[in-house]
């Protein structure tokens, strides 16, 4: 049995004893002062301390069950809280390093041809970008998982979010050595914000080419089904395990090392919470050679 379900059961038995025992106390009681005669009274006294006891012991095994399951959620809620902020420090140190080394190198004199220094440059620039991409994503997730996101919402071509994407995502995929191509059995008009909804194609395709290996395809299709538009992204990961699946969403997921995971793992996060704040749904299956990442909104 797991910790888990270990304390559910102790702590639904605990609430369960602490009622049974007063309740079988006081029968005990009344029967030992009633010197165990029968009389319509005792009767009377025993039926209220049944009622009692019928009343109490389900009521107590569903407090009991709950509070178990609250006391478990807010240690997996603790423990995720410990890996993420373990994933971000070391993303964030990973960067940080290497611009000092490059900071010193320069200072040093160690680096002063034009065309070295210039190499430099360009590396620092990179790694701060990457830095205030990270600082980014954890200011969205924190306004999301705060309530606190306000979106502009107006009718949205996705036909301008979808090349949009595409169109930025492109080089990278080309770099990678994946194709990237984007179709459409129509193009919908939806109710939402345009920088949200980009963000949550581009975290898709971005997630999509990091995990597709080189000669491998990612494919961004659009289309209406019945009053949903749908977004779906399929890659060439090569699967995830079933058991894992359910936890793709998840603040610090990261996948197997199979999957070659990198970043802190909060973008399919993001786009999961920038969905829900558009009151559509998005999910992940297996699906050909790797995953279908698949999002739904109304249409306008």
């Amino acid at each position: 049995m797991s910790p888990g379900g270990l304390s559910r059961v102790s702590l639904t038995t605990a609430m369960t004893v602490m009622v049974i025992v007063p309740v079988v106390a006081t029968i005990g009681g009344v029967l030992v002062v009633s010197g165990f005669m029968f009389t319509p009274m005792l009767t009377a006294a025993l039926t209220v301390c049944g009622v009692v006891g019928v009343v109490t012991v389900p009521f107590s095994i569903m407090l009991g069950r709950a509070i178990a399951r609250r006391s478990v959620w807010e240690r997996e809620a603790e423990s995720a809280r410990r890996q993420l902020v373990a994933w971000i420090s070391h993303d964030l140190r990973t960067p940080l390093a290497g611009i000092r080394a490059m900071t010193e190198a320069l200072e040093d004199g160690v680096v002063s041809e034009p065309g070295e220094v210039a190499v430099y440059a360009k590396q620092i620039a990179q790694e701060a970008d990457h830095l205030s991409k990270l600082v980014d994503d954890l200011f969205q997730l924190s306004r999301i998982t705060a309530g606190a996101l306000k979106l502009t919402m107006h009718d949205v071509r996705l036909a301008d979010v979808v090349s949009d994407v595409v169109a930025a995502s492109r080089p990278v995929a080309q770099r990678e050595g994946v194709r990237l191509r984007a179709d459409a059995g129509e193009w919908p008009v939806v109710r939402g914000s345009d920088p949200e909804l980009m963000r949550v194609v581009r975290n898709l395709v971005s997630n999509a080419i990091r995990h597709t290996p080189e000669g491998g395809a990612v494919a961004v299709q659009v289309d209406v089904d019945g009053g949903e538009a749908v977004v779906r992204v399929d890659d060439a990961c090569g699967g995830i395990p079933d058991d894992v699946l359910p936890h793709v969403f998840d603040v610090g997921f990261r996948g197997s090392a199979a999957r070659n995971p990198t970043g802190a793992g909060l973008g399919l996060s993001i786009a999961r919470g920038l969905v829900d704040a558009h009151h559509g749904r998005i999910g992940v299956q297996n699906h050909g050679p790797g995953c279908r990442f698949e999002v739904r909104l109304p249409l306008r």
